[in-house]
């Protein structure tokens, strides 16, 4: 497998900038951040998606988040955070192994809230819309 994110894992790409690991889960600096501190929290077994992780590896992932957005708060005292997952190409996945984004956040850091990436309204009443989405799952 050609996977960037599975070479920094396996220590193929030895990583200075490796935060934190666990059994399921690794952390790491990304290599072109977008602030100070912009981590990068991967699954160890390669997942494109959230869809493909089992609850208890979505939950291990999401409990590393957690330790490394405290860890960044206690070191870089940033303003806020950032916290996302680019889910597919449409959405930005430039590397199709599922990664979480922990990004810094600075007053006046010239960024934007998470609603400023799309705007494409819809005409479905929202009753409608919720119906259809549970009934899917």
């Amino acid at each position: 497998m050609d996977c960037l994110f599975c070479k920094i894992v396996s220590k193929e790409i030895p990583s200075e900038v490796i935060l934190f690991e666990d059994e399921d889960v690794l952390a790491f600096l990304d290599l072109h951040p977008l602030t100070p501190g912009h981590t990068l929290v991967v699954p160890k077994n390669h997942f494109e998606n959230i869809i493909e992780l089992t609850p208890e590896k979505v939950g291990n992932l999401f409990l590393l988040v957690r330790k490394v957005t405290e860890a960044l708060l206690k070191t870089l005292s940033p303003s806020g955070f950032t916290i996302g997952i680019n889910h597919g190409k449409a959405a930005g996945q430039v590397i199709d192994h599922m990664h979480v984004h922990v990004i810094p956040r600075y007053e006046n850091d010239g960024g934007k809230s998470i609603h400023s990436i799309v705007f494409v309204p819809t005409n479905e009443p929202l009753r409608e819309l919720a119906e259809r989405v549970k009934m899917a799952g």
